[in-house]
């Protein structure tokens, strides 16, 4: 990806005229985007890791995979966030790790951690370099140097057991090279968070990923069977049946740990077959109360489709979900999307189940072709964000999740939160939000923020940022349902596990990792 923006150049997009017309309108912005920095131009913090320390690496991985390069070193100086971003554009030097190192298989990560942990070198794994929480920021906390583990050579599948329905593939594999593999074998994995295109199989497993088909499919963690992780303190495999009863399952330890506990190098995981059959359907609700309790009713029936989305007022009127229509014509209400994925006749019984219940709770049809806009512009939203932050306009986002009975009381709770702390600073502020996931006990709430950048926009943002995580957590939301922790949401991890869940955390790191090296900062109080 570039280092300044989200993606690959050929995604990055202009703004549409009746967007910038519309941008001018609310904000006051020209709408004229700023001129870039070359990233040769961008000052980096000098490198701590002496030379030593970089040859001690170079024995280990090979003299061509440690860099020290300063294009190597931008790209893995921390993820994509809208902070992020604002500081990437920032003036100054650039914090960056010392040096990036590239293994090439689970024994030499295991070698590295090793050599760092001797040598008081901070480690931080690096996949795709997606998150969106800090997550991958190189902190250095009490060491002198750090280093990027960038896993892109454990690109491998390794095994792959089509009787039982399983796939073994290396943490490096970006997601739409591990389909590619599974395509072969007419095989999928159907997971499609929006960072899919470049996030990895490690990184969807260590920050428990939660992708746009979790409806049909289930999230990452769902679908992982087996783990292979390289810690400080040796080798874990973990998971050697689809369910046990030996004890606690230590699987749970590291979905999710953020490379906090150990580096996972190798992932096993449920697979299915190619879908035979894809069908589309949009809906339209007089109102997001209306939407919810209709998506409710179709998942408490056991007749979610593979993707149910909902947006509500906000978010429909400037068709947000509809990436080629943004500003343009508008859908009454609430816009609901589904797609139903399997067999022709499993994909005709599911989806005329589940119309049936959406038509009963309120909704009305719209046909398919919102849902295929939606699909098509999937990956879409984050080059929409850079664009508008070119543009002298803040554009963020943030999730939660809680049970159905408090998702209106949490909703009302957080747009409050983000409204009243941008008002604040004098700015008005656009709120959307959506149900990106549910569940039969409740749903996620995916939240985008629009608002004038001031002089001041990190700190514009991170205030308001502050005043939705105080939101969520007194209104009894989770403070991720699918980013994770990183640096970003760690201030409120001891309210989410409670400080005996804080120090049982403290006890496994100390245990796998007794130096501290593993990405200092992240997830652990």
């Amino acid at each position: 990806m570039v280092w300044d923006a989200w993606g690959v150049p050929a995604g990055h997009q202009q703004l549409p005229e009746r967007i910038r017309t519309l941008l001018m309108q609310v904000f006051g912005v020209s709408g004229n985007p700023v001129a870039r920095r070359d990233e040769g131009d961008v000052p980096l913090r000098e490198s701590a890791l002496t030379p030593a320390r970089r040859a001690g690496l170079a024995e280990v991985v090979g003299t061509g995979n440690v860099s020290a390069d300063h294009r190597d070193r931008l790209r893995h100086a921390g993820g994509k966030s809208t902070p992020d971003l604002l500081r990437r554009r920032a003036e100054g030097p650039q914090d960056a790790p010392d040096a990036v190192v590239f293994p090439a298989d689970h024994d030499q990560v295991l070698a590295v951690l090793a050599y760092c942990a001797e040598h008081a070198v901070a480690v931080v794994p690096f996949g795709g370099g997606t998150s969106v929480v800090g997550g991958v920021d190189p902190v250095r906390g009490r060491f002198d140097a750090v280093i990027a583990l960038d896993l892109r050579r454990l690109d491998r599948v390794t095994d792959i057991d089509p009787i039982s329905g399983t796939a073994t593939l290396g943490a490096g594999l970006a997601g739409p090279r591990a389909e590619e593999l599974l395509a072969e074998h007419g095989l999928s994995l159907g997971h499609f968070p929006q960072s899919f295109e470049f996030a990895t199989i490690g990184g969807f497993a260590a920050t428990r990923s939660s992708g746009q088909a979790s409806a049909g499919y289930g999230r990452f963690d769902d679908m992982v069977q087996r783990l292979k992780i390289a810690t400080p303190s040796g080798t874990l495999e973990l998971g050697h049946a689809p369910a046990s009863a030996a004890g606690p399952d230590l699987r749970e330890l590291f979905a999710g740990s953020e490379g906090t506990l150990g580096v996972i190098t190798e992932v096993t995981l449920r697979v299915h077959p190619v879908p035979e059959t894809v069908a589309h359907q949009a809906w339209s609700f007089p109102d997001f109360e209306t939407g919810a309790a209709a998506l409710r009713s179709v998942v408490q029936a056991g007749a979610a489709p593979t993707v149910l989305r909902l947006s509500d007022e906000a978010e429909t009127g400037i068709n947000l979900a509809r990436s080629g229509d943004i500003g343009g014509s508008q859908v009454a209400g609430c816009l609901a999307i589904t797609t139903f994925e399997g067999s022709a006749a499993h994909v005709a019984a599911r989806s005329a189940e589940a119309g049936e219940l959406l038509a009963a709770a309120g909704g009305t049809p719209l046909g398919e072709e919102p849902s295929r806009e939606w699909e098509h512009g999937r990956f879409a939203a984050p080059y929409l964000r850079d664009a508008l932050l070119d543009v002298g306009v803040l554009c963020e986002t943030l999730e939660t999740a809680t049970t159905w009975s408090n998702l209106a009381a949490l909703k009302a709770a957080v747009t409050a939160a983000l409204t009243g702390a941008l008002g604040e600073q004098g700015t008005p502020a656009l709120v959307m939000c959506h149900i990106s996931h549910t569940y039969p006990t409740g749903a996620s709430l995916y939240f985008t923020v629009v608002a004038k950048q001031l002089d001041d926009p990190l700190g514009q943002w991170l205030a308001a940022k502050r005043a939705a995580g105080d939101a969520i957590v007194a209104a009894g939301g989770t403070i991720t349902h699918h980013h994770a922790v990183g640096t970003d949401h760690r201030p409120w991890l001891p309210d989410e596990v409670g400080d005996l869940g804080v120090r049982v955390l403290r006890a496994v790191k100390a245990e796998l990792d007794p130096e501290g090296i593993l990405n200092p900062g992240k997830l652990v109080p």
